[in-house]
């Protein structure tokens, strides 16, 4: 899986997942599937179906929606490639959360089928799923990310980060960011106290993941590479300028 190479878990973002990453990498890097180096991990995680365990992708029957798959198996098909392994990591490393948002998209797959549409709630459970993150910070710095006040929360108040804590959740975000790119913007979701210092604690973000409160789309873009820390680029001036990247609000429609 070369894939599995062109990753740097060094990177800030990929603190919470890096020591497991690393090691994981090293064996894909030797031959070994993704889904057996998953599995070899995953000791120990139980979910209502079993014990959870990643699967070739052909495991689940025809017909049968991917969700409602892993709910009533544990069981969660995996690619051989560097988006199915980020899902993988983030299932070991937050596995009350994933089984969360495994259980709700299941619950409404069995309610609504599978149609055209998602639905509000599915649709909100996926774009946390691909692209979320956990934003734990003062609420000054909450405030002006719903503002798209680029030059206040990351200029003026940019010392306050230092009581904030970030957290990628989304493996196809984790995927984008192998190879970062200033536009890589995530979907944020705000959950003061869900993560404390580099420790992450995974059911108060499970317990954050409330339907009603999802299918509003709560959530705040944030180009993830403006994160004081993360980027060497952003100490620079002007970097918040590019308002390709960080957008002015909407203005409100007459």
């Amino acid at each position: 899986m070369s894939a599995a190479r062109s990753f740097d878990p060094g990177r800030p973002w990929l603190a919470p997942y890096a020591p497991r990453a690393a090691s994981m990498a090293a064996s894909l890097a030797q031959g070994h599937d993704a889904a057996a180096v998953l599995s070899n991990a995953a000791p120990g995680i139980e979910l209502p179906a079993g014990p959870l365990r990643f699967v070739q992708p052909d495991a689940a029957p025809a017909g049968e929606a991917y969700e409602a798959f892993i709910f009533r198996t544990a069981q969660v098909p995996t690619r051989d490639d560097l988006h199915d392994f980020f899902n993988g990591l983030v299932w070991l490393h937050f596995p009350r959360a994933k089984q969360r948002l495994n259980e709700l998209q299941a619950g409404e797959i069995a309610r609504a089928g599978i149609g055209a549409t998602r639905g509000p709630l599915r649709d909100a459970l996926t774009v946390f799923d691909e692209n979320g993150a956990v934003l734990d910070a003062p609420a000054a710095l909450w405030q002006a990310l719903l503002a798209r006040d680029w030059p206040r929360l990351f200029v003026s108040e940019r010392a306050r980060w230092h009581e904030a804590r970030l957290l990628v959740f989304g493996h196809a975000l984790l995927e984008k960011l192998a190879m970062p790119r200033k536009a890589l913007t995530a979907h944020v979701l705000w959950a003061p106290g869900a993560i404390r210092s580099i420790a992450i604690d995974d059911a108060a973000i499970a317990a954050a993941l409330a339907p009603s409160h999802l299918a509003a789309k709560p959530f705040a873009p944030l180009p993830v590479l403006g994160v004081p820390g993360w980027w060497p680029a952003n100490e620079v001036p002007g970097f918040y300028d590019d308002v390709a990247v960080f957008r002015p609000p909407r203005s409100p429609r007459h």
